[in-house]
């Protein structure tokens, strides 16, 4: 029986086509957990106050909800990259805002790569704008 599953449930009022719906639906909220066990890096987090618990459990689900959407984004547009590989990319694109002896302050963008834009594009997301494109140095 190699790449045979056998479900079994307790559950009489369902179909089977249910049971292998409800299996598949457990399957992915499992593979969310290990997403934000091991890829998101969210770690344990020691919380008493219940505000705080509901808060970090608030974040850890817009993080995975964030981390499928960029999965989702990123297959669709095949360009083989993983989110945690679009990150990378895009990590180092910084909003700078410098003001200099009382002058006005003057906000730009690191100057975005190929590789960036390319990223950006996959993700459907808009390349960040200011008054100025600055250079790092």
């Amino acid at each position: 029986m190699d790449g045979k599953l056998l479900l079994v449930s307790n559950v009489q009022d369902l179909s089977p086509a249910e049971v292998v719906a409800r299996y598949k639906s457990l399957a992915d909220i499992e593979r969310g957990f290990k997403v934000l066990k091991s890829e998101l890096e969210i770690g344990p987090v020691y919380y008493r106050l219940p505000d705080r618990i509901r808060a970090h459990a608030a974040i850890c689900f817009m993080a995975l909800i964030l981390h499928r959407v960029m999965r989702s984004r990123l297959r669709a547009s095949h360009t083989g990259l993983t989110p945690e590989r679009a990150l990378e990319q895009l990590h180092r694109i910084q909003h700078h805002r410098v003001r200099l002896n009382g002058a006005p302050p003057v906000s730009g963008v690191s100057s975005i790569q190929e590789c960036q834009s390319e990223v950006l594009h996959a993700l459907r997301v808009k390349k960040p704008a200011a008054s100025q494109q600055l250079t790092l140095l």
